[in-house]
């Protein structure tokens, strides 16, 4: 299972990084067109769509490395086992949370899918892109699980 997660991971995080890249060569190109005063029309809009994949993408990789910002402050005065259950505590809460997320985005984009939801000035389809934040906070709830997991199991197996 590690190793499915990693590889998915890994995919979000490169359509991530592909979409970051638009998103810069988008916003840049804009910025050069203003120059003529030619701007691109929607930028601001493709621009936000972009950068909710940017974050989405990038969710569960960064989680399964452990990059986010962490303050242990208290819990680096409390013995490994404490340490590890609180980890597990929290991850599992987190797993949680990111797991209604993820079901109610979806949802939101299931309706944005149904109603033909247009984006305002291109009058584009945006429902992929709510389904792919969707996605994203799936993954982060799948590898916070798989954390918790495995924090319960070295407990479990008596292992400081």
């Amino acid at each position: 299972m590690d190793q499915f997660v990693s590889y998915i991971s890994r995919f979000f995080m490169i359509v991530g990084g592909f979409a970051l890249l638009l998103l810069v060569l988008l916003a840049t190109g804009n910025v050069g067109m203003r120059l003529f005063h030619v701007p691109y029309a929607g930028t601001y809009e493709i621009v936000s769509f972009l950068g909710a994949l940017v974050t989405a993408g990038a969710l569960g990789h960064t989680q399964r490395r452990r990059d986010h910002i962490m303050v242990d402050i208290l819990t680096e005065k409390f013995s490994p086992l404490v340490r590890r259950l609180l980890d597990a505590v929290s991850d599992g809460l987190a797993a949680v949370l990111f797991a209604i997320a993820s079901w109610q985005v979806y949802r939101w984009a299931e309706n944005l899918r149904g109603t033909g939801e247009l984006s305002e000035t291109l009058q584009l389809k945006y429902y992929p892109f709510v389904y792919g934040v969707s996605a994203g906070f799936a993954l982060l709830a799948l590898v916070l699980f798989l954390q918790m997991s495995r924090a319960i199991l070295r407990k479990a197996e008596g292992e400081e």
